[in-house]
């Protein structure tokens, strides 16, 4: 009984040990060699100047049609209340929010109201989501090229390369990030006619 308690004391004593040496030392020297050698991504965006503008994980309202416009935000694209409405999609809130944003994007988009996608009419979960569809922002291309005087191939090129494509092929779906869309229109403004 005492060497069977001994040997289960020896054993638990080795775990310990292993565990401390693996996930106290070596894992935490892991990470800080990784993070040494992997240069950082910055999602700070700049402007033609090179002022910081905004960031390209992060939702910016706009106003004017001469932008894209983002998905809806049920926090008012606040960083410090990140989150989704929580509202069921029966909720009549919810069903007069989507009613009337359907209704005004296809007055400002001058389509069909069937033709909106989803991510138009809906927020996502976080609320600060800077990605839409690629439907979503085709079906913006001629009011913005319109409003900006940039030819509507210009813009669709710009909606091309600011799409990303599904992780390996297949992993997610292809999403437009409307934030760094936005800045290359921005710092393109010099291509741009007055059409005042």
């Amino acid at each position: 009984m005492l060497a069977q308690l001994s040997r289960q004391t020896f054993t638990g004593l080795r775990a310990l040990l292993v565990f401390t040496l693996v996930l106290g030392l070596a894992y935490p020297l892991v990470m800080v060699l990784i993070a040494t050698v992997v240069p950082s991504q910055d999602s700070t965006l700049r402007n033609a100047d090179g002022v910081a503008v905004g960031s390209s994980l992060l939702a910016q309202p706009v106003t004017g049609d001469e932008w894209f416009y983002p998905r809806p935000s049920a926090g008012d694209y606040d960083g410090l209340s990140s989150g989704a409405s929580n509202l069921a999609v029966t909720n009549p809130e919810l069903v007069d929010a989507i009613t009337t944003r359907r209704a005004d994007i296809a007055v400002r988009e001058d389509v069909d109201p069937g033709d909106i996608p989803a991510d138009a009419v809906t927020a996502s979960a976080s609320g600060l989501d800077p990605e839409i569809s690629p439907e979503y922002a085709r079906l913006q291309v001629a009011r913005v090229a319109r409003e900006t005087g940039l030819s509507e191939e210009d813009v669709t090129t710009m909606v091309e390369d600011n799409t990303k494509q599904p992780l390996l092929g297949f992993i997610g779906e292809p999403r437009v990030n409307v934030v760094t869309l936005n800045n290359d229109l921005a710092n393109n403004a010099d291509a741009r006619v007055d059409v005042n």
